[in-house]
């Protein structure tokens, strides 16, 4: 029997709502949502948006998460897909040697991906992205495409087991997409 448990892969100054969202829709679908971060304890989340007027993203501060499991401690096998939240933290958390060969894991496998916003710097890193069509944050363009990616710039983008959107206003495109592979791989593993 397939697992129903799912990583949300988070960092500080992860985007609040490209992982609450995902979060609870996971939740409404019968999946069990874990948290997955550095190191396990209370992450800050923030919010991001572009100011009226302004060319750059504004930052605030967002609720907090409490990381279930740190990266390190994951058994990749125990988990059914996984979701690369965006915000400032990919780029930070993207070196993690545990985060690399977790990310590896699910694209070998074939398991269910998202990926939205800054999330894309984690599989792109991991050297995961070759020939993959990808929508990310048009400012995270460079990173996809010099790791051989294919940025695609629309609210969903599903290259077999990869979904991906450009950002949290791309939420309700891109998820319920990514829910249906997960839902897919379970009926198919009962």
């Amino acid at each position: 029997m397939a697992s129903s448990k799912v990583l949300i892969i988070v960092g500080d100054a992860t985007e609040t709502l490209d992982t609450m969202y995902p979060y609870y829709r996971l939740i409404e679908s019968g999946f069990q949502p874990v948290v997955a971060a550095p190191e396990k304890r209370r992450y800050q989340m923030v919010l991001h948006e572009i100011k009226p007027g302004w060319t750059i993203t504004k930052e605030w501060e967002g609720y907090a998460i409490e990381a279930d499991v740190a990266f390190k401690d994951i058994a990749e096998d125990e988990y059914a897909g996984i979701f690369f939240s965006g915000g400032r933290a990919p780029e930070y958390i993207r070196y993690d040697k545990d985060l690399v060969r977790i990310t590896r894991h699910f694209f070998a496998a074939n398991k269910p991906i998202a990926s939205v916003c800054h999330g894309v710097e984690i599989p792109a890193y991991a050297d995961c992205v070759k020939g993959r069509r990808m929508a990310t944050v048009p400012k995270c363009r460079f990173d996809l495409e010099i790791c051989g990616g294919i940025f695609v710039n629309e609210p969903c983008v599903i290259d077999s087991n990869l979904v991906s959107g450009r950002t949290f206003h791309d939420n309700g495109h891109y998820v319920a997409p990514w829910i249906q592979l997960l839902e897919t791989a379970r009926s198919l593993s009962h």
